[in-house]
């Protein structure tokens, strides 16, 4: 592959926590902003129909998630180029257009998921729809217009680290251990209510836009050869603490609505904070329910915009990095621009935003042969000794295949 010569070149001696700290941050970005708006709205309806039903499929999606990641960290740090444009080199501009094609339904899907819960947590204070999304576009676009990818790295750690609160909130409602163990080795596989919410999860975990991201940022962030273990170590943190703040979720809905009114579904964002505050406290229950909901969408609105933005740069071959001003690359900052305001204008105009974010779940999940079956296929073209090969190939093979099988089955037979 291109490149591969700026990226084998030795970097200076660092002590490993060093080397760590100026590594991280595409990995935990990435993972924060897979706990979005939509991911937390589908665990919160997972434990209110379900209990503690689906808690499982979280802790088993932790090291899946992390085998998807590794290895779209592994193809940017040793190519050198992000996602669409390795798949365009490799595959030719119609398999490249074909995927960009699937990646921009996810993104566009995701960011009306996204602001959707942004103006939820607006209504809960009495802030109306259109005032919530010309403060948070008008915010987003002078964010990147005026920052380079260090800073942006940084506001959107800053924000996403408000889901931590998610924690706080499932151990004040205190959960049952014995209730949690047994509820979560009870699953009902055949019910289609719950395969599609199963469907739902598997969508909320693994997104296409994920993969297209945490690529051009490792790419974007020069990350070379030699940092390459510790953007793993990066990858698995963002990994284990997205898990966690969906189990969080889960726990704390199946605590609270899976006791009192089991099998009930959430209709609004108010619904969901509903559910939560009187077991915090009517004040201060809203006061961190509004924080993890907006931090987590902030996050993810700050990802999937500018992986759009990116990657159709990518393809088009035009300049598509933060390190570019606005006159340099005004197709990357340009369509940038016209995806947030087009999906505030959406928003505005009231769709129904539990609905939509558990859709866009499922519709990643059957949009996930196409993302992993390039994600796979390319690793297999790396150079030694970074290619993806022996029995760990076909681990990843199997793993792949079934998760990706299960969600389009699950997603599939949930929707009939």
């Amino acid at each position: 592959m291109a490149n591969q010569a700026r990226h084998l070149t030795p970097t200076p001696t660092r002590s490993r926590w060093a080397r760590f700290a100026a590594v991280a941050g595409p990995g935990v970005v990435v993972m924060l902003a897979d706990t979005d708006a939509g991911s937390v709205i589908t665990a919160a309806q997972s434990g209110a129909q379900w209990s503690y039903q689906l808690l499982m499929l979280q802790i088993v999606l932790a090291p899946i998630l992390f085998v998807v990641q590794e290895l779209t960290v592994r193809l940017g740090i040793v190519s050198g180029k992000g996602h669409g444009e390795l798949i365009q080199q490799h595959f030719g501009r119609g398999w490249a257009l074909l995927s960009v094609g699937t990646l921009v339904v996810a993104c566009l899907g995701g960011l009306m998921s996204e602001l959707s819960g942004l103006a939820g947590v607006g209504l809960l204070f009495g802030i109306p729809t259109g005032i919530t999304m010309t403060l948070v576009i008008t915010s987003l676009i002078v964010m990147a217009y005026t920052g380079s990818y260090l800073s942006v790295e940084r506001i959107a750690i800053a924000v996403g680290a408000f889901e931590l609160v998610f924690l706080l909130v499932a151990w004040k409602t205190h959960p049952d251990t014995a209730e949690m163990i047994t509820g979560s080795l009870s699953i009902p596989w055949r019910d289609p209510k719950y395969l599609y919410l199963v469907a739902a999860n598997i969508g909320a975990v693994i997104m296409p836009w994920m993969v297209f991201y945490q690529q051009s940022a490792v790419v974007e962030k020069q990350l070379t050869i030699s940092d390459l273990p510790a953007a793993r170590w990066d990858t698995a943190l963002g990994a284990i603490v997205t898990q966690v703040v969906m189990m969080a979720v889960l726990i704390t809905t199946a605590a609270t609505l899976g006791k009192t009114h089991v099998g009930g579904a959430l209709d609004t964002v108010q619904d969901i904070a509903r559910a939560i505050t009187p077991f915090l406290g009517e004040h201060w229950g809203k006061i961190l329910f509004a924080m993890g909901m907006a931090g987590s969408a902030l996050v993810a609105t700050i990802v999937i915009t500018l992986t759009a933005a990116r990657t159709l740069g990518e393809v088009l071959g035009a300049k598509h990095a933060l390190e570019h001003t606005p006159r340099e690359a005004p197709w990357f900052y340009g369509i940038y621009t016209v995806a947030l305001l087009i999906g505030g204008v959406i928003v505005a105009s009231d769709v129904h935003l539990v609905r939509l974010s558990i859709g866009v779940q499922v519709m990643n999940a059957l949009l996930l042969p196409t993302v992993l079956g390039f994600l796979y296929l390319l690793a297999r073209r790396l150079p030694e000794p970074h290619r993806l090969k022996g029995g760990y190939a076909a681990v990843v093979a199997l793993i792949l295949f079934i998760t990706t099988g299960f969600g389009v089955y699950a997603g599939l037979f949930g929707i009939s």
